[in-house]
């Protein structure tokens, strides 16, 4: 990757590479500044397959982090800085991290870690002063095709998070698919709105960079993603889960999206086409794909391009292989299902990671010899699929218990390993609650000692410290027992029935103004929550940053004006209605 956003320095040196608010950075100066930090990670022993930790939020020297990284011939550790200390303090040790590039005040919020956990801190803000010393031409080191790129960590079944790695040959296979097929080169470039630790972001941070286009770094939220779309038009992609696009639905206005983006790439979930009609309507001409892939395989393996004469409804297809990319569907004996029939998705080719760093047993269960073809190995993806008549595959379900949620794969093994923890808790079981397409939420049903004092927000606060805020479950119910299978495990599908109401937390007290009236409505409506009292809290209910959007647009169609940061200081709706500014129906 690196060595294609050099060559294309050089042939637009003074093109803008990274917006971030008024600030800019053309391609000769983000390269400058890569190389001179690349040179002190080479002076501080970095190489090839080295891991560097990167913990920034989206600024420029975010993106110049990555790519000194991947010039200096290392692999990028992507670490949010909104993850819990003792979750990134896992991914440092658990990695061997040799250098964390990271800013003074995320290194001072750090200092709770064990010291085992730290590796080299370079603080990109107080140290540049010393790092911008060194030349700053390109450095030419070698760097082979199974070289890592990145490492990301996605939630692991067994309690621990698991890192998958991805080398230089599935990576730049994959942008150089990505280019010519969503045709980025035609648009502007694209918004960067999610953490570099969800590799959906790969797509719209590296594509831009190998034709000349601008990087558009967004801060947190999906208001300012919509900002960024009614700011400008010809975007050339933007990349997103079905969560964010229903969002985007509800705070866009219909007649000013036509010409914003040239496509919409969809991904980390399963996706309806009922999701898909405010576009189809109101912007004919972007086109929608979906794309399918698990981080083991690059970011995306498969797409499927919505077509203006597809359905209305009903599962989108994930489509066909890209590039250098094989899907196979075999049975449980490794063999091949007939057309039409049901099997598990293996996937094929460049794309395929190397493994699970430091996780061998679990890479051997997941990355298996191709009984189709000697010395290749498939990715056990864990998913049903089926061949359809046209050639598309479609995806069923899963063959295990894991889950998506806002695009964020979740293995429930990982957050009932960490309530097990939790004093008088003697069994659990997280499910998931599908209230609508593309509308998911979890729900951890508790069994309880008897006797003991309830006390779910203490449940939630030790979660809390423990797993990313989309790791934490909506809802939290106390059962005398579990439900059990004839087999004697614990019966999932039944608990998933029962997930569709969270019970409100402590006695129930019905709206008493008409403003608290409409925010129930909108809160039920929104959070698929029964009965909505004045005093529950926004996030006991399921409330997230999402969802918060959609509740602040209905509320300002049905007149109550809020702010987002009203929603997240006043949680409750007696405290939400008292802050509301009543609009006359005139406005």
């Amino acid at each position: 990757m690196s060595g294609l956003f050099e060559a294309q320095t050089a042939r637009t040196p003074e093109a803008t590479a990274v917006v971030f608010g008024e600030a800019q950075l053309s391609y000769r100066e983000l390269n400058a500044r890569a190389n001179q930090l690349a040179r002190e990670l080479v002076r501080r022993r970095v190489a090839p397959d080295s891991l560097v930790g990167i913990c920034l939020e989206r600024t420029p020297q975010m993106v110049v982090a990555v790519l000194a990284t991947l010039k200096a011939g290392a692999a990028y550790l992507p670490l949010d800085p909104n993850y819990p200390i003792e979750r990134l303090a896992f991914m440092l040790q658990d990695a061997g991290a040799s250098v964390l590039l990271t800013t003074g005040a995320h290194a001072s919020g750090m200092l709770s870690m064990p010291e085992a956990c730290m590796p080299t801190t370079l603080c990109l803000d107080s140290d540049w002063q010393e790092i911008e010393k060194h030349a700053d031409e390109n450095l030419n080191i070698d760097i082979a095709p199974g070289n890592l790129a990145y490492v990301i960590y996605t939630s692991g079944s067994t309690g621990n998070p698991k890192g998958a790695m991805i080398t230089h040959r599935g990576l730049t296979n994959y942008l150089q698919w990505a280019v010519e097929a969503y045709d980025v080169a035609s648009g502007c470039g694209a918004p960067v709105h999610s953490s570099i630790s969800f590799d959906l972001t790969v797509t719209s941070l590296f594509t831009p960079l190998m034709v000349g286009r601008s990087v558009f770094l967004l801060p947190d939220g999906i208001e300012s993603l919509a900002d960024a779309l009614l700011q400008r038009t010809n975007y050339s992609l933007v990349k997103i889960t079905p969560a964010h696009l229903r969002a985007l639905a509800e705070v866009l206005p219909p007649d000013q999206i036509a010409g914003r983006v040239r496509a919409l790439v969809i991904g980390g979930e399963a996706l309806h086409y009922q999701s898909l009609s405010f576009w189809r309507e109101h912007a004919p001409a972007t086109r929608i794909i979906n794309e399918y892939g698990p981080t083991e395989t690059v970011v995306g393996c498969s797409v499927y391009e919505v077509a203006s004469h597809d359905p209305l409804d009903g599962p989108v297809p994930i489509g066909q292989a890209i590039a250098n990319t094989n899907l196979h569907l075999l049975d449980e004996d490794m063999n091949p299902v007939p057309d039409g029939e049901t099997g598990e998705l293996f996937i094929g080719g460049d794309g395929v990671a190397r493994g699970y760093l430091n996780r061998e047993e679990l890479a051997r269960d997941r990355f298996v010899a191709n009984p189709l073809a000697a010395g290749e190995t498939l990715y056990r993806t864990g998913d049903l699929a089926r061949l359809l008549p046209d050639g598309n595959f479609e995806y069923v379900s899963r063959v295990d218990d894991q889950v998506k949620i806002r695009g964020y794969r979740i293995e429930p093994g990982e957050i009932e390993t960490v309530l097990k923890q939790q004093g008088n808790v003697s069994d659990c079981a997280v499910v998931v609650s599908e209230t609508a397409a593309d509308e998911k939420r979890l729900v951890a049903f508790v069994k309880h000692d008897e006797g003991a004092q309830w006390d779910e927000g203490a449940l939630r606060k030790a979660l809390q410290e423990k797993l990313p805020e989309y790791m934490v479950p909506a809802a939290f119910v106390r059962l005398a027992s579990l439900p059990l299978t004839v087999n004697g495990k614990i019966d999932r599908q039944a608990l998933a029935s029962q997930s569709g109401t969270v019970i409100s937390n402590g006695d129930f007290v019905a709206p008493r103004t008409p403003a608290e009236e409409t925010l129930a409505g909108i809160w039920s409506d929104v959070l698929k929550v029964d009965r909505v009292g004045v005093n529950d809290n926004f996030f006991d209910l399921g409330g997230d940053s999402i969802l918060g959007t959609l509740i602040l647009a209905r509320a300002a169609r049905a007149g109550l004006k809020l702010s987002p940061v009203q929603l997240f200081e006043h949680q409750t709706i007696s405290e939400l209605a008292a802050v509301a500014a009543v609009v006359p129906a005139a406005a």
